[in-house]
């Protein structure tokens, strides 16, 4: 009886989460180079995040290291790192599978990453639409959105921020 009590308070916990959810988290979409869809309102509700925009041929894809340590270092703590792979500045991979080896195989990527889909102007998925309107669109790619477990932009950081940068980390721990 117990057992049974624990999970259903558990499982309204995560109910009352997912209602908590800003809209623009709350979409299913699909993963990079898979068929499986996820819902960050689902996986992520209530956790601060790191929305990226990324590409797979751009000078600044070294960045999926040092994301991928940020990820380390700070999801026991409760951050989330996500990856949008996006064309939108014509440095994506030619086709999913290629991305994913770039992500998965040469950067050891194990965060969230997205299939390929638009971040700019009126075809930009919900979430960069979203983050547009609340801080800036991304003016190239990985370009990094701190946002809290509220869903609200604390602050954007540019594809110039490494992600080992002081000012990121110390931004990331003042969300945790």
């Amino acid at each position: 009886m117990l057992r049974v009590i624990v999970f259903l308070t558990v499982a309204c916990w995560g109910m009352a989460s997912i209602a908590a959810c800003p809209d623009y988290l709350n979409h299913d979409m699909r993963k990079l180079h898979s068929k499986d869809s996820v819902n960050l309102c689902e996986i992520d509700a209530g956790r601060p995040l790191l929305i990226v925009n990324t590409a797979s041929h751009c000078g600044y894809t070294r960045q999926f290291k040092g994301l991928q340590a940020l990820n380390d270092k700070y999801r026991d703590q409760g951050l989330r790192v996500v990856g949008f792979a996006s064309d939108d500045f014509r440095q994506e991979a030619k086709n999913e599978e290629e991305a994913a080896n770039v992500c998965y195989v040469n950067y050891g990527v194990t965060f969230t990453m997205f299939a390929p889909s638009p971040v700019l102007g009126d075809d930009a998925n919900p979430v960069f639409r979203e983050l547009a309107i609340q801080s800036e669109a991304p003016g190239w790619n990985f370009n990094k959105y701190l946002v809290d477990s509220s869903g609200k932009v604390v602050e954007h950081f540019s594809s110039s921020t490494e992600p080992d940068s002081a000012v990121l980390q110390k931004a990331i721990e003042s969300v945790l």
